[in-house]
């Protein structure tokens, strides 16, 4: 059961959570986040101190220690466990403190990051205490650990967790931090940014887990983007590949990568409402469910470029060759349309933007588009689906679409537009494909 930054982020809510565990009649580990908010005010931290701006880190910090003095004071009540709660936020603080005076590096920074979910799951585990529930914290970075190319080492962890497990046999409640782990250098490091749902689905891969459950403040995957859209409503069932689309072009309620270890493993993963836990969320099997749409999503900071070239495109190799480049600096692609003279291909990252079109420079003449956005269409078979096309082009006439991509997925159909046209095309869509107005 994992918990994110808002379902942890009140003291209410965290007593909330404990009512939800101690409900649970199999064992279970529970995986939280840090409070909402803190990894923000970690990062400004971060950024404070590589500027050499002492101060400002200094002032963060503080705000940030008063802010978890705040939230002990209502998590829990006796007096030992307020000492307790007091002594762990103290030491937490003490270190943020003592890096000021040190200089800053990428290591550091980890260390840094790492403060929110370590005091997370403390505090939780001392609200567990004060109500006498029996549990054990598993800290993360005893198992959980990744390579040299940042890939998590699902052989390692399930080796190492299986110890931990065996030494407190008997518990039926386990709780551990996600996001952080170790690198292959034995630093600390984390899974990037949404890495406690991948925390969460590695750890039920390892253990075998009946399900992977992933708690936060909606009810399910939508149809739409709830923020956007006024009418959106949960969808019931969805196929492990129709999540890891909608995930990697958007739904912001789960990470892409935290899929692909249930997948791997045929865990079922559950998405539910810490707020309305009788809501019945979303499920992801190997079984759609269903034939047809399901949901739409929308990724933006889309950047689109073309290499057009008469004299190259049709050679063989042209395409490995371009290809190669993006290789090259690890930068993914995520749609392609090719015709008899031009390429036209989307990233997601500007990171190394110039050095790529440099070196695509000698295949053809190379255009570049920003501020795009891709709008994916999700669900089981859609390619087959009658009068699918028509129901969708149909609903975004007025709207101009850069690129389209359709026939590589058969749960997929993706459409690049300027991102100024989002919020408009969502809801055509959710007008012209749900009915919903």
């Amino acid at each position: 059961m994992k918990f994110g930054g808002t379902s942890v982020g009140k003291p209410e809510r965290m007593h909330h959570i404990v009512s939800l565990v101690s409900k649970e009649t199999e064992p279970v580990i529970v995986v939280l986040s840090a409070l909402s908010g803190t990894t923000n005010a970690l990062v400004e931290i971060g950024d404070c101190i590589a500027r050499g701006d002492r101060q400002g880190a200094k002032q963060s910090i503080d705000k940030l220690e008063a802010h978890y003095q705040a939230f002990i004071s209502e998590l829990v009540k006796k007096e030992a466990s307020v000492a307790k709660a007091k002594s762990i936020v103290a030491e937490h603080f003490e270190f943020l403190n003592i890096i000021l005076r040190i200089s800053f590096s990428e290591a550091l920074s980890k260390d840094i990051l790492a403060q929110g979910e370590l005091l997370s799951t403390k505090l939780f585990c001392t609200y567990l205490e004060e109500q006498g529930t029996p549990h054990q914290l598993l800290p993360a970075l005893e198992f959980m650990s990744i390579d040299q190319y940042d890939e998590p080492q699902i052989g390692s962890i399930k080796v190492k967790l299986s110890q931990l497990l065996k030494e407190h046999k008997g518990k039926k409640i386990f709780v551990t931090q996600g996001y952080i782990c170790r690198n292959a250098r034995g630093e600390v490091d984390n899974l990037k940014r949404g890495g406690s749902d991948y925390s969460a689905s590695l750890i039920a891969a390892a253990i075998n887990a009946s399900v992977c459950e992933i708690w936060t403040d909606i009810d399910g995957m939508h149809n739409n983007d709830p923020r956007i859209v006024k009418k959106t409503v949960p969808v019931e069932q969805m196929s492990f590949d129709e999540a890891a689309e909608l995930a990697y072009f958007g739904a912001k309620i789960l990470h892409p990568a935290s899929i692909w270890p249930a997948q791997q493993y045929n865990i079922p993963v559950k998405l539910l409402n810490t707020m309305q836990p009788e809501a019945k969320g979303t499920t992801i099997t190997g079984e759609a469910g269903s034939v047809g749409v399901k949901a739409v999503a929308a990724k933006d900071n889309i950047i689109a470029i073309r290499i057009k070239s008469s004299r190259m495109l049709l050679a063989y190799g042209f395409l490995r060759k371009i290809f190669e480049v993006f290789e090259k600096y690890r930068t993914p692609i995520d749609m392609i349309t090719t015709s008899e003279v031009a390429v036209s291909l989307t990233i997601d990252s500007d990171s190394n933007l110039d050095k790529i079109l440099k070196e695509l420079e000698p295949f053809g003449t190379v255009e570049l588009d920003k501020d795009q956005t891709i709008i994916s269409v999700v669900g089981n078979q859609i390619a087959q689906t009658e009068d699918m096309v028509k129901k969708l082009f149909g609903s975004i006439m007025n709207i101009p679409v850069r690129m389209v991509s359709y026939g590589g997925s058969p749960h997929n159909i993706s459409l690049l537009v300027p991102a100024s046209y989002k919020i408009q095309i969502l809801q055509q869509l959710n007008r012209g494909m749900f009915g919903l107005e």
